[in-house]
């Protein structure tokens, strides 16, 4: 019998074989990307792979991960939905905002959404957030993964627009797509300096790591509304 340990609301640890991230299948039976379904007293777990999922990446990297049950989450660059899809599973009662650009990504995510009605997908660039202010309520956390060179602006945009007072944002910068000549180190004091004074009163940082060995020259932060 697999072994299940509780990493944190909504995510687990499964060992069978291998220790392996997971989290509640929201659609029993079904998989979105290939993942493993293990089936443990009767709750069925998805396996997470870190090495597709920077959010994943950061559960592994003990990052606090603020998602409740009952979260609402604004997710920006959510892609084809794989890490979406846990969010998903993660807040069963709460509500996803899925916001992607490509509308091919979009086709993907408009069928895994029609299996679970607590994900809304939005075709729309996440650096124009009042194109798709009618779509959104105020959200608990932001999770951003856009690969654009101006991604401290574009969280400080949603967040002054969507992200509660005492929200957070969980944001993956990727180095390569703001400079790819520089220092990546350089590029994420840059990006973090730029979230703490973005506009007033500003993000907190609480945490900021490195997501190696599972994404290269990638930071994982979280951060807080002051």
């Amino acid at each position: 019998m697999p072994e299940v340990k509780k990493l944190s609301d909504g995510i687990f640890e499964v060992v069978k074989d291998k220790k392996q991230l997971a989290t509640k299948n929201l659609d029993p039976g079904k998989t979105v990307y290939g993942e493993k379904l293990i089936p443990v007293e009767g709750i069925e777990y998805r396996t997470w792979d870190p090495r597709r999922s920077k959010l994943g990446a950061m559960v592994l990297k003990k990052f606090n991960i603020p998602l409740k049950e009952d979260s609402k989450v604004l997710y920006l660059g959510a892609a084809s939905g794989t890490t979406v899809s846990h969010v998903s599973d993660i807040v069963s009662e709460g509500e996803v905002y899925a916001v992607e650009f490509a509308p091919r990504s979009m086709r993907d995510l408009i069928g895994l959404a029609s299996r679970r009605k607590n994900i809304h997908p939005i075709l729309a660039d996440a650096g124009k957030p009042d194109s798709y202010s009618h779509l959104v309520e105020p959200v608990d956390i932001i999770f951003q993964d856009v690969a654009q060179p101006n991604q401290a602006e574009i969280a400080a945009r949603n967040a002054v627009r969507f992200l509660k007072k005492d929200g957070y944002l969980l944001l993956s910068i990727k180095a390569r797509s703001i400079d790819t000549a520089a220092n990546p180190k350089e590029v994420f004091k840059e990006v973090v300096r730029k979230l703490e004074h973005a506009f007033e009163p500003g993000f907190e940082i609480l945490n900021a790591k490195d997501l190696k060995p599972y994404h290269e020259d990638h930071l994982g932060v979280l951060a807080k509304l002051r």
